[in-house]
C-alpha cells in the first residue's frame, strides 16, 4: 500500500514534468522494464537499447501532456515498452531479417534461487524443472508467452495488464486462463 502511495505521488509529480521525479521512476522501473524487454528480445544489447528508447518516449511523452489516460505510472512504462518491441520487430521485418524469434533466457543469464536450508538435490531439480518449462514456453504463442510474463514474472496486476494490452479485464483473464491451459498441457505432452 505505501508503495502505491509513492508511486501515486511520484506519478503526480511526473504529470508535472517534475525531472527529478523522472530520474526517480526511471530508477524505480529500469530493471524491469530492461527484464520484460530482455524476454521478448534476442540480445542484451537489443533489449538495453530498447530500454534506452522506452524510457525516453516515455519522457516526450510525458512532455507532450498524453499521459493523462494512465493510471498508474507501471502500466505507462509497460505500455511503452510492449509497443516499442512491437515496433522493434516491425522494423526488422521491412529490413528482410527472417530470424524473429523470441527467446526467454539466453545461456549466459541465469535464474539463481538461493536457500541455504535446501539440498543440492532439490536445487537441481527446480534448475531442472524451470528450464523444462523456459523450453516449453518458446511452443507457446507470443500471446501466451508474453501474458504469463507480464502475470508471473513482472508480477503485474489483471488491471495493469488490461490497460498495458488495451484489453478488458475479463480478456486479460480468459487469456491468462488459456495460456496456462496451453503451457500445463505441453508439459504434460512431454511427461507422456
Amino acid at each position: 500500500m505505501i508503495g502505491n502511495i509513492k508511486e501515486t505521488i511520484l506519478f503526480s509529480k511526473i504529470k508535472k514534468k517534475d525531472k527529478e521525479a523522472f530520474i526517480k521512476a526511471y530508477d524505480l522501473y529500469v530493471d524491469k522494464i530492461y527484464r520484460f524487454v530482455f524476454f521478448k528480445v534476442k540480445s542484451k544489447e537489443e533489449a538495453e537499447d530498447l530500454t534506452s528508447e522506452i524510457f525516453l518516449k516515455a519522457w516526450h511523452y510525458i512532455q507532450d501532456n498524453s499521459v493523462k489516460d494512465y493510471k498508474t505510472l507501471k502500466a505507462l512504462f509497460y505500455r511503452i515498452a510492449r509497443t516499442t518491441v512491437i515496433d522493434h520487430y516491425r522494423k526488422k521485418i521491412s529490413e528482410h531479417e527472417h530470424s524473429l524469434q523470441v527467446i526467454l533466457e539466453d545461456q549466459e543469464r541465469q535464474i539463481d534461487i538461493e536457500d541455504k536450508q535446501q539440498n543440492v538435490d532439490h536445487k537441481v531439480e527446480i534448475e531442472m524443472e524451470m528450464s523444462r518449462v523456459e523450453k516449453k514456453m518458446l511452443e507457446l504463442k507470443d500471446e501466451y508467452r508474453e501474458i504469463i510474463v507480464l502475470r508471473y514474472i513482472e508480477e503485474l496486476s489483471i488491471s495493469e495488464i488490461a490497460k498495458i494490452l488495451d484489453k478488458p479485464k475479463g480478456n486479460v483473464r480468459v487469456l491468462i486462463h488459456r495460456a496456462l491451459k496451453a503451457l500445463k498441457k505441453l508439459l504434460r505432452e512431454e511427461d507422456g
